[in-house]
C-alpha cells in the first residue's frame, strides 16, 4: 500500500512549499500538493516540520572489520539519529585495509544484517596497490581514497607523486574520484622537529596547530590540481580547513580542473582560540584553526567554491586520546560526531542569519545532493524526487536542546559536542519508504543494504 507524508514544509525540486510524497514501495512515486494525496494510501502528517532528504554521509570512519573503535550497528544506528540516510565508509580503519578485493568482501561480510542506515565504501591507494584499482572498481567501491601523509594506520602507506600518477593513470575515464587527505609530510613534519627541539609545551593547543601549518595544505593542493588538470580525472580534497588554500581554488575552477573540496561541521563550528589546553577530543587533522580562518571558510560555502559539508566522524577508544595527559602530539587524531552535524550546522546558520527557506535548500545541497553526487548516487540518494529513494529527514528547525551522552549513539561517548546547545533536531528518519528512527519504530533488524555507484 502506498504512503503519503506531507508537511507545509517540503523541500521539493522548486525550493521548501507544502507538499505531498507519495510514496509507493521504497520510492517516492509522486510529489503533489499539501491537500492531494492518493486513494487507499497510508497517511503521515508531519504538521509545519521539515521534510528533507536524507542526509548522505560521505566521509564516516567505520572501522569494521577488525577494530574495536567502531562498528556497522553502532555507526549507522548513529546516522539514523542525525537523520543521514547513506553513510560512505573509508577503507584505513579497519583490518584488512579496503585495499583490494577480499578485503572488500571482508568489509561487506562485517556489514550484513548490522547496518541500520545504507552505506558505501571508498577503495584505497595505498604504495604498491595500483594493479588492485580496476578490479575494486569492478566491484563496486564509489571511489578511492589516499593520503600524502602519514595516516595513523601503518597499513595504509601514505603515496607520493609517482604513486598518484600511477592510480590517476588506472582510474582516468572511470569517472570515479580520488579522495585525498591533503597535507604534505614535508611542511609538517620540519614545524614538528622544531617544537620538539625547541622544547614546546605539547598540552597547549597552540603547539599542536602550529605543527600542523597551512603550509602543508597549500603546498598539497597546488599539486593536486596541477595532476587533476593534468590527467582530467576528478580530484576531490577532503577535509579542508586552512582558507589559505582558497586562492588556489578560485584559479582552478576559473580554468576548469576537474577539483572538489568538502570541509567538515568542526571547521565551520569550533574555533582554536577556544579551545582548551589538553582537550584531546578537539584533535583532528588537519588542526581545527582560528576564528578568522573559519568565516573565510564559511564564505567559500556560502558561495560555492566549498562543495559539501561532512563530518569525517573517526572514533577510537577513550585510552587512545590520552586525556590524563592532554598530550597533543600522542592522542589519536579524529572527531566523533556522527547524528549531530545537521543539528550542528542549522545551529551555526541560524546564528550567521539564513532563515529557514535558505537554509533548508543549503543543508540539502551540502549534505545530501552533492555528497551523493560524488558517490555516484545523484537521483538515487540526496533528493525527493520522483524515482528517488524514499530518504526522509523530519526535523524540528525549532527544538532547542543541550547535547548530552545519551543523544551520542556511536560506540564511545567522547566527543567535543557534548554541551553544545544547538537548535533544530531530527524527530524521524525514513529509509527508502520505512522508518528507522525514532527507536520505537525500529524494524525487528537493520535493513540497510550496500549502495554501488551507478
Amino acid at each position: 500500500m502506498a504512503q503519503a507524508l506531507r508537511s507545509t514544509r517540503v523541500l521539493t525540486a522548486d525550493g521548501l512549499a507544502p507538499a505531498t510524497l507519495i510514496v509507493d514501495g521504497e520510492k517516492i512515486a509522486a510529489v503533489c500538493p499539501w491537500n492531494e494525496t492518493a486513494d487507499a494510501v497510508r497517511r503521515h502528517d508531519f504538521g509545519d516540520l521539515l521534510l528533507l532528504p536524507g542526509l548522505v554521509e560521505s566521509h564516516v570512519h567505520i572501522n569494521d572489520p577488525g577494530r574495536d573503535w567502531e562498528g556497522f550497528d553502532t555507526a549507522t544506528r548513529a546516522a539514523a539519529s542525525g537523520g543521514v540516510t547513506t553513510v560512505v565508509d573509508m577503507p584505513l580503519n579497519c583490518v584488512p585495509e579496503t585495499i583490494n578485493v577480499e578485503a572488500l568482501e571482508a568489509k561487506r561480510a562485517a556489514a550484513s544484517g548490522k547496518a541500520w542506515v545504507d552505506w558505501a565504501t571508498w577503495g584505497g591507494v595505498v604504495r604498491g596497490n595500483a594493479a588492485e584499482l580496476p578490479a575494486l572498481i569492478k566491484s563496486g567501491v564509489s571511489g578511492f581514497k589516499c593520503f600524502l601523509i602519514h595516516s595513523g594506520i601503518d597499513g595504509f602507506c601514505w603515496v607520493d607523486e609517482c604513486e598518484l600518477r600511477l592510480a590517476l593513470d588506472k582510474i582516468r575515464g572511470m569517472g570515479l574520484p580520488l579522495l585525498v587527505h591533503a597535507e604534505v609530510a614535508g611542511s609538517v613534519e620540519a614545524a614538528s622537529e622544531s617544537l620538539h627541539r625547541n622544547g614546546a609545551n605539547w598540552q597547549q593547543y597552540s603547539t599542536y596547530l602550529a605543527s600542523r601549518p597551512d603550509a602543508a595544505e597549500v603546498e598539497a593542493i597546488r599539486l593536486l590540481i596541477r595532476l587533476a588538470e593534468e590527467f582530467q580525472t576528478p580530484v576531490h580534497v577532503v577535509h579542508l580547513s586552512s582558507a589559505r588554500a582558497l586562492p588556489l581554488l578560485v584559479d582552478a575552477r576559473n580554468r576548469g580542473v576537474p577539483i572538489t573540496v568538502e570541509t567538515c561541521v568542526h571547521y565551520l563550528w569550533f574555533n582554536a582560540e577556544e579551545i582548551p589546553d589538553g582537550a584531546t577530543e578537539y584533535k583532528c587533522a588537519p588542526p581545527i584553526r582560528r576564528s578568522e580562518n573559519r568565516e573565510r571558510l564559511w564564505q567559500a560555502l556560502k558561495g560555492g567554491l566549498i562543495d559539501m559539508v561532512v563530518t569525517d566522524h573517526s572514533p577510537c577508544p577513550p585510552a587512545m586520546k590520552r586525556r590524563e595527559e592532554g598530550r597533543w602530539d600522542l592522542a589519536w587524531g579524529g572527531i566523533s560526531s556522527l547524528g549531530l552535524a545537521l543539528s550542528v550546522m542549522w545551529t551555526a546558520m541560524r546564528q550567521r542569519g539564513y532563515q529557514i527557506p535558505e537554509a533548508a535548500e543549503c543543508i540539502a545541497k551540502w549534505m545530501s545532493a552533492r555528497p551523493a553526487r560524488l558517490a555516484g548516487f545523484l537521483g538515487q540518494k540526496g533528493t525527493l524526487a520522483v524515482g528517488a529513494d524514499a530518504d526522509i529527514a523530519i526535523f524540528d528547525p525549532d527544538a532547542a536542546w543541550t547535547v548530552v551522552e545519551s543523544d551520542l549513539h556511536f560506540r564511545h561517548k567522547i566527543s567535543p559536542y557534548l554541551g553544545a546547545h544547538l537548535c533544530g533536531r531530527v524527530r524521524e528518519t525514513w529509509l527508502r519508504g520505512q522508518p528507522v528512527l525514532p527507536s520505537d519504530q525500529i524494524a525487528i533488524s537493520p535493513r540497510g543494504r550496500e549502495q554501488v555507484r551507478t
